[in-house]
């Protein structure tokens, strides 16, 4: 079977840019256009709305300068409104040369907006193209609400797409602007018009109203549409409009007799970095760009990637430029730790693993979330604790600290089986716990602590989780200096485990 070439229009900066709070700068819409034309490799840009602002105008200027440079200038398309040709004037300032022309797609819409019969529509609509035929710019027309009137008032429809079987454009726009279609419906009313109107080229520009955006993508491409409206990361109005990554994906893994010029790889990079230009934030669990749509959480998931792979599909993260990794948490089984020592290059025994698996699950039951660049700190501070003779253990403590008094600890020590308790202020939560601390040692051991002489603290490095501190204390005692590391959630916490490693080798 002969594949059908899609075309691929995105819509992102200009149906996009509708989402609520997103304006994007006239450099930020330019880089943006240069990453979809040159590394996604897109047909078409939709890149504004004629006629909206200056710093609009100013943005399509550079847009458009730039595309005529590098021979992307019939890729570039902006939207048009019938208005006597001041559209057309924008765009002759602009340098744009196609224009995707909103018209009424349902006899509702041009009856309570426009206010005006079929045959007066129509007749603004013929001199408007002829205006922008005269003036070297193509034109594509939009049917806006064309869905509803398919649903309503079908006749309307047909009539409109029989008067533009004699204009000069060269497609024709199926919007469904309110998100209402069912798949079927979109089916059913796109296979009307292909077999209608065979050699008219017909777009599909859906929304996800009702989450049904790429599956009403789908069928219309089943149905026979040339071309398809999409937006990186599914931005614009309302639930937005049908997203590019998933779209994508979906025809490439079940349209077998259709293709696309996109550049799979290419997704992730442009779906981050729009997100960083419109503060737009992707959802986690978004199909293909979501953070953790590779990641792999339970155990059992992992074991089983281990056995042939028995939890992969056919979307691998490799294709969209990702790669899988596997959560570190309260449902992290073995195979989940031993895959990230796998990257890292570590290896552990199975008692050490069995240790290092029970620490991550009792961070994961304080909903810390443990990153793979953690894991080093986690396998060191197990196996730190299991070469030392807990003698001294820190029993209980309680930390105070308000404001306009000194912060206060409470402390309860354990030594060889006997427990003491002593409080104290300090300086900060730690100086008063080291104040406590030196009180019980002077008392009832008589013995002197160690010197503090140097203290720091620092976050696993590449970590971009919250979930852990490691502080590293240099004691001095007798002329000769050691050190020691404790690791926690809180730096006060992390400082104490280190102190009581302290304890126990003096």
């Amino acid at each position: 079977m002969v594949s059908r070439k899609i075309e691929i229009m995105d819509t992102t900066l200009r149906d996009g840019e509708q989402t609520s709070g997103v304006s994007f700068s006239v450099s930020e819409k330019l880089t943006i256009a240069k990453l979809l034309l040159e590394e996604l490799k897109v047909d078409r840009l939709e890149i504004a709305s004629a006629r909206v602002s200056e710093g609009e105008l100013q943005a399509v200027k550079k847009i458009t300068s730039w595309a005529k440079e590098h021979h992307f200038l019939e890729n570039i398309e902006v939207l048009t409104f019938v208005d006597g040709g001041k559209s057309i004037n924008w765009m002759l300032e602009s340098g744009a040369k196609v224009q995707n022309l909103l018209t009424k797609g349902s006899l509702n819409h041009l009856t309570h907006q426009l206010k005006k019969t079929p045959e007066q529509h129509f007749k603004d609509i013929e001199s408007t193209i002829e205006l922008a035929t005269k003036k070297g710019i193509k034109t594509n027309v939009y049917l806006e609400d064309w869905s509803n009137g398919m649903r309503n008032s079908k006749e309307y429809v047909l009539a409109y797409l029989d008067f533009l079987t004699n204009q000069k454009i060269e497609r024709v726009l199926l919007p469904d602007t309110l998100g209402v279609l069912t798949p079927d419906e979109t089916y059913k009313y796109v296979t009307a018009l292909r077999e209608r109107y065979p050699k008219m080229h017909f777009d599909f520009h859906g929304h996800n109203d009702y989450d049904l955006g790429v599956a009403n993508v789908m069928e219309a491409v089943k149905a026979g549409v040339n071309g398809l409206h999409l937006t990186i990361n599914g931005m614009g109005e309302r639930a937005g409009n049908a997203p590019m990554a998933s779209v994508i994906a979906v025809i490439n893994d079940f349209l077998d007799n259709c293709e696309v010029n996109v550049n799979e790889k290419a997704l992730n990079k442009v779906s981050k970095l729009v997100e960083t230009f419109s503060g737009f934030r992707i959802p986690v669990n978004k199909p293909v760009v979501g953070a953790n749509v590779f990641t792999q959480t339970a155990g059992i998931h992992a074991d089983g990637d281990n056995k042939n792979n028995l939890y992969f599909n056919d979307l691998m993260p490799e294709r969209f430029g990702r790669k899988r990794k596997y959560a570190l948490g309260k449902t992290s089984g073995k195979a989940n730790i031993q895959k990230n020592l796998q990257d890292l290059g570590l290896s552990l025994n199975d008692e050490e693993l069995k240790k290092v698996t029970q620490r991550i699950i009792e961070l994961g039951d304080k909903k810390e979330i443990v990153s793979q660049e953690d894991l080093p700190y986690i396998i060191s501070d197990v196996l730190d604790s299991d070469t030392i003779e807990k003698r001294v253990v820190v029993e209980n403590y309680v930390l105070g600290h308000a404001k306009g008094m000194k912060p206060s600890t409470t402390l309860q020590l354990k030594v060889e089986g006997i427990l003491y308790e002593a409080h104290a202020q300090g300086d900060g939560q730690f100086d008063a716990f080291m104040n406590a601390l030196k009180k019980l040692y002077k008392i009832h051991s008589k013995r002197e602590l160690p010197k503090l002489i140097d203290y720091a603290v620092r976050i696993p490095p590449g970590s971009h989780s919250d979930a852990l501190c490691e502080t590293i204390i240099t004691w001095q005692r007798e002329e000769k200096e050691f050190i020691t590391h404790g690791l926690d959630s809180d730096q006060t916490v992390s400082a104490i485990k280190a102190t009581e490693k302290m304890l126990n080798i003096i």
